[in-house]
């Protein structure tokens, strides 16, 4: 028998901080289940990373990417 979810989440946010903490990593980890993806994009961040380090780049703050994104899309 399952619990409404209702009675689930108040029953999680009752557990410590640190148990929380390590129930969403269970949670997204078990949500996460495309390796060949994730490790497509961990070579992206770090060519990008390396670029900036190089100096062949520069970062941008997200709040102004967000920006930039959203002037292209109007």
């Amino acid at each position: 028998m399952s619990l409404p979810l209702e009675v689930l989440e108040l029953e999680l946010l009752r557990l410590p901080p640190a148990d929380r903490t390590r129930l969403l990593d269970r949670v997204i980890a078990s949500l996460d289940a495309d390796k060949a993806r994730d490790k497509a994009w961990d070579a992206v961040a770090a060519t990008r990373d390396a670029g900036i380090e190089r100096g062949e780049s520069v970062p941008v703050a997200g709040r102004d990417a967000i920006t930039r994104l959203r002037s292209e899309l109007t």
